[in-house]
């Protein structure tokens, strides 16, 4: 689960499905006993804020989940496979809302492969007994949702009675309760083979990607605030503009909107327009979040630089990461800020100004 693909780790790609779906109030995580640490250090650089727990796991999967439970607050629960990365918002909050309606519920896609029985023989190649009725057979996903009580009292018949399954709806099932069907995707795959991986890889890249520079530079001036990337920094001068002149916002802004062909600043929050008179341009950022969400695209990762001597910002950096990942709802890994001199050479090195450079990869599903 600590396998990278397309740019990141597999459980940080499934815990971002999840982190991002408002029906979702907490999450907690199940995993080997020696990973707990490095769980926990995704969790924080990705700046997953509904990790409540992180556990270890038991000696099959059932006490594992069962450990998972004894966490849980919520009443209704969806326990999911961290291998499964391509499960979406829409599954999730379609499984929840069943299992609020019916009490239990899988996820699953309707088998559309012609299935055979068949006898093995020790000296040949397994012959065909039969062809099976696909009509009513279903391949079952993840997640598995129910209501937190149901799914606990499921446990706890089946681990008095000694009794394992493969998926936590066959205990349900034992207790003679009802368990429906929402429609999964055939592209929530568990990955499991070298070609999953592929497969992954493609579609969590996006199947349609691009990536986009945009540049914006500020001079320095007295009686300014200085202002960068919605973080007041204290400082003798601020940057000149018609807006607070956040020139790290600007330059991102830029790369995003230039990323989406969706024009530049200047035509979206032109500087002869009164009303972007000293405003804060995260107000700004979060419109343009708005414009490419409308537009269908997700951002993959924002890298900027900020280019100047003074002042230093690197103890700022993780307030700034952390406020335009809000206004953009992305986690705060997706965002790198990162500052540099010229070395007191041009411009910026003579302190007259502040530059920024940021390139932005969009994708979109």
């Amino acid at each position: 689960m600590f396998a990278e693909i397309a740019g990141k780790p597999i459980l940080a790609h499934t815990l971002s499905v999840f982190e991002s779906c408002d029906a979702v109030g907490e999450i907690v995580i199940v995993t080997g006993e020696n990973d707990i640490e490095a769980a926990g250090d995704l969790v924080g650089r990705f700046g997953f804020t509904k990790v409540r727990h992180i556990v270890p796991g038991g000696a099959q999967r059932q006490d594992s989940v069962s450990r998972g439970l004894d966490r849980v607050t919520h009443d209704v629960v969806a326990i999911h496979d961290a291998a499964r990365p391509m499960v979406t918002c829409e599954i999730i909050e379609r499984s929840i809302r069943e299992a609020e309606a019916v009490g239990a519920c899988i996820t699953a896609v309707p088998v559309i492969d012609t299935i055979k029985s068949a006898k093995g023989e020790s000296s040949h190649a397994p012959i065909v007994t039969g062809t099976v009725d696909r009509s009513n057979l279903y391949a079952v996903q993840t997640p598995q949702t129910f209501r937190t009580d149901l799914i606990r009292r499921a446990y706890e018949s089946a681990f008095a009675e000694g009794f394992y399954a493969t998926d936590d709806a066959a205990l349900v099932e034992r207790l003679g309760e009802k368990v429906s069907i929402v429609q999964g995707s055939y592209d929530n795959i568990k990955i499991t083979t070298p070609s999953d991986v592929d497969l992954a890889s493609m579609k969590l890249g996006g199947s349609h990607s691009r990536t986009g520079i945009g540049f914006d530079v500020h001079a320095l001036v007295e009686g300014r605030k200085l202002i960068l990337g919605g973080v007041e920094i204290p400082f003798e001068k601020g940057l000149a503009g018609h807006s607070d002149a956040d020139v790290l916002v600007h330059a991102i802004m830029d790369a995003l909107l230039g990323t989406a062909a969706l024009g530049d600043i200047g035509r979206h929050f032109p500087d002869t327009d009164p009303a972007y008179k000293g405003i804060s341009s995260m107000k700004l950022l979060h419109h343009v979040g708005e414009l490419l969400s409308n537009e269908g695209w997700r951002i993959s990762n924002v890298d900027a630089v900020l280019i100047c001597e003074r002042p230093k910002i690197a103890s700022r950096v993780p307030d700034m990461v952390r406020g335009m990942a809000d206004c953009l709802g992305v986690e705060p890994g997706r965002i790198s800020v990162k500052g540099t001199t010229t070395e007191h050479l041009g411009f910026t090195g003579r302190g007259e100004g502040i530059a920024c450079q940021a390139v932005a990869s969009l994708w979109k599903p």
